[in-house]
């Protein structure tokens, strides 16, 4: 007999815990989901954090201190005490580590949940961390089963970014917002929900390839990165999968969002926009926008950017931002379909370190 259940797909900072049945999947790469469970309760849940630790006055899902405690009170909250939960650690792998200095990233996430794990005494029953491939999972709560599906090194690069990939999880995110048949017989459910992640928006129309076009936007002004957004938020065949204020941000989001294009500002702090070019470039290439005010049409900005191997660059003041979004969308829409639409070849490090 099958019995309705529903679907949840977790973006970066988001958790869930239920004690109705729900099949909830992600994405990892450096990043780490912790899944709880009570055996005898038959339930659990599940988080996925991007970072360590939140810095001074900042609570977020992002980091895992804050990821970890809230999953740990709600799992409490439901049981009474968290006396027989057990645990398993996803995820921390070596992905993206290359672009910058954080090469240990996905290694401290993992420490960091083993740590709170054991000084609130709940046992880790199942580790699947490290090596160098993202992994997707599947996780059924009401009975701890969990499909782990190790992702293809050699697809993460290029325009096409773990795109098998990530067109599955957008199906498993427009199922979110329903509940959805499985071939299995879950439990019966005992009580609402605790701490239930927003569904993903349903998409309305399709673009490349028989997706939305998936844009991420990194730059240092919030204002900009909302603008940006909103311009493209009537657009039935884009989605704007993320926002980074950095290019370490960024990095961390390559993977667990999967972007067809990145739009990138110059000027940034910590890392500008032509050097975090340049490692994508290497690293992860992908198609790039550059979308900055020092990028002028015939300046050493925009001929830098071009020959490293942005797919196009646009003077930030020609999208004439803060009086409407008419212009954004006449000049950067048609850009971002042509972007998703471009082949971009992996370079060498000696070719783009003169440049």
């Amino acid at each position: 007999m099958s019995e309705e259940i529903n679907r949840v797909f977790l973006l970066p900072g988001e958790y869930m815990v239920s004690k109705q049945p729900h099949l909830i999947s992600t994405l990892l790469g450096s990043c780490v989901s912790v899944c709880l469970y009570h055996p005898q309760l038959h339930f659990g849940g599940m988080n996925h954090y991007m970072l360590t630790n939140s810095p001074a006055g900042q609570r977020s899902g992002k980091y895992g201190d804050y990821a970890i405690s809230v999953l740990l009170q709600f799992m409490e909250r439901a049981c009474g005490n968290l006396s027989g939960v057990e645990a398993m650690i996803f995820g921390g792998a070596n992905v993206v580590g290359t672009i910058g200095s954080g090469e240990q990233i996905g290694e401290r996430n993992v420490s960091l949940a083993r740590e709170m794990l054991r000084k609130h005494s709940v046992k880790i029953v199942r580790e699947q961390v490290g090596g160098n491939s993202g992994l997707k999972l599947h996780y059924q709560n009401w009975d701890n089963k969990i499909e782990v599906i190790p992702m293809n090194p050699s697809s993460m690069s290029g325009s096409l970014i773990a795109r098998d990939e990530t067109d599955r999880f957008s199906a498993v995110a427009k199922a979110a917002a329903r509940p959805s048949s499985i071939p299995s017989t879950p439990p019966t459910p005992a009580k609402p929900s605790f701490g239930a992640a927003k569904p993903a928006a349903q998409p309305s129309a399709f673009g490349v390839g028989g997706h939305r076009i998936k844009v991420l936007i990194v730059d240092d002004s919030a204002i900009v990165r909302n603008l940006l957004s909103k311009a493209m938020a009537d657009e039935p065949d884009l989605v704007v999968v993320g926002q980074a204020k950095d290019a370490f941000e960024a990095r961390e989001m390559l993977l667990e969002l999967g972007p067809d294009v990145i739009t990138l500002d110059i000027i940034m702090p910590k890392m500008d926009g032509v050097t975090f070019l340049k490692k994508l470039m290497v690293y992860h290439p992908l198609p790039v926008i550059i979308c900055s005010t020092i990028a002028k049409t015939g300046s050493q900005a925009e001929y830098r950017s071009d020959q490293i191997g942005a797919v196009d660059v646009i003077d930030k003041e020609s999208l004439n931002l803060y009086n409407g979004l008419e212009t954004v969308k006449k000049i950067l829409i048609p850009k971002i379909r042509s972007a998703a639409r471009t082949v971009v070849h992996k370079k060498a490090k000696e070719d783009v370190a003169h440049i």
